[in-house]
């Protein structure tokens, strides 16, 4: 890529927002970034050394203004947009049962609408060749998992929303393809990995390959199917969970609780 690409990121003040920022300006990329956590954001922006790659603006990603403000900030610095990344959302979700309207209101609204209404106000300012969109989903959006409905609902959704985009903006030139992460070490996850022995045996040991992920795994993959190296992926959903969601492991495990 010779060019200059310039990259919006939603939820860049931590954990794989941040380290998709950290990947793309590493990378000679441009990046706008979005959060609502004004101190998380300058800690973000503080890590990149190259102080005019990157950029932000502190909001609400539901907000009804929140889709052309960014856009519009990402063009006014940088000049242009050539890829959304639709990072921000919500975990930690209930069951059925559990969930009242309000929860199902909130967990659409952040990790289903806010992809929509982002991706309608970048989609114009996209070039044909040049323009991606990367949408995060989850493994729990493949496979079911007690106790996380909205969660769940949602990125199957936004997986599903995937295909659609990519279809309907393939012919201009636009790839859309999405990310379902495994279990990664976040700061929204660190607590239950380090301490809570049941999630250990159904999220860590049931992962055939040794180790929990880091944002960087997930950040390394964004980064790919943004790139040029990807210029004939659309439309696919990257699964990035050391094969937890491929094995047999979790059956076994659970005998065991």
């Amino acid at each position: 890529m010779t060019q200059s690409y310039t990259a919006l990121i939603t939820g860049g003040g931590q954990g794989l927002g941040r380290a998709t920022a950290l990947e793309m300006a590493a990378n000679g990329i441009n990046v706008l970034i979005t959060d609502i956590n004004e101190d998380a954001v300058k800690e973000t922006v503080s890590l990149i050394s190259d102080a005019g790659r990157i950029h932000y603006i502190i909001q609400d990603v539901t907000a009804e203004d929140a889709p052309l403000q960014a856009v519009q900030a990402a063009i006014e610095y940088f000049g242009g947009l050539d890829w959304l990344i639709n990072n921000a959302g919500i975990g930690k979700s209930k069951s059925l049962m559990d969930t009242s309207d309000a929860d199902w209101d909130r967990y659409s609204d952040l990790n289903l609408r806010s992809v929509f209404r982002m991706s309608k106000a970048a989609i114009p300012h996209m070039q044909a060749g040049r323009g991606a969109i990367i949408n995060l989903g989850s493994i729990f959006g493949l496979l079911g998992n007690p106790g996380t409905a909205p969660y769940a609902a949602t990125k199957a959704a936004v997986m599903g929303l995937t295909k659609q985009m990519a279809t309907d903006l393939g012919p201009q030139g636009i790839r859309v393809n999405a990310i379902a992460p495994g279990l990664i070490k976040t700061p929204l996850t660190a607590e239950r990995i380090d301490h809570d022995r049941n999630f250990q045996k159904l999220m860590v040991e049931t992962t055939p390959f040794q180790r929990v992920g880091r944002p960087e795994d997930i950040a390394n993959a964004i980064y790919f199917l943004c790139s040029d190296k990807a210029s004939f992926i659309n439309g696919h959903t990257l699964v990035v969970d050391g094969g937890w969601s491929t094995s047999n492991y979790v059956y076994s495990a659970l005998n065991e609780i």
